[in-house]
């Protein structure tokens, strides 16, 4: 199982990496390896402030639909487009293609209440 300990875990199985004004959001290897293939990523609110702990999107995988929570809140500024025609990339490469939005994060301080590396791998 792969878990970069340079991210920051929701116990909902999503992922935040902040770099500068920015900060990445997709969901763990744990979470795409339970869904199983995913089929599509749905994320409407590119240009919304999104609060913590609310949702953001979906990711359908062929057996389920599963909702996509926000790590921290933030403006979504970006929807990763090459998930339209490549939604294998979040199974293929989930911190790294396969990310999901790009958003402004508000609070920074919000970022203390998520998982560090070792503790997402204690709630696996």
């Amino acid at each position: 199982m792969n878990i970069p300990a340079n991210l920051k875990y929701t116990k909902e199985h999503e992922w935040i990496r902040v770099e500068g004004e920015v900060a990445y959001v997709g969901i763990t290897d744990y979470a795409q390896s339970e869904l199983g293939e995913i089929v599509f990523v749905d994320v409407d609110s590119v240009g919304e402030t999104i609060e913590q702990g609310a949702v953001f999107g979906s990711v359908e995988a062929v057996k389920t639909v599963s909702d996509l929570n926000m790590p921290a809140t933030g403006e979504v500024l970006e929807f990763n487009e090459a998930l339209n025609d490549q939604p294998e990339l979040v199974n293929n490469d989930p911190y790294g293609e396969g990310w999901m939005v790009k958003i402004t994060v508000n609070n920074p301080a919000e970022l203390d209440n998520l998982l560090d590396a070792e503790g997402y791998k204690a709630i696996l």
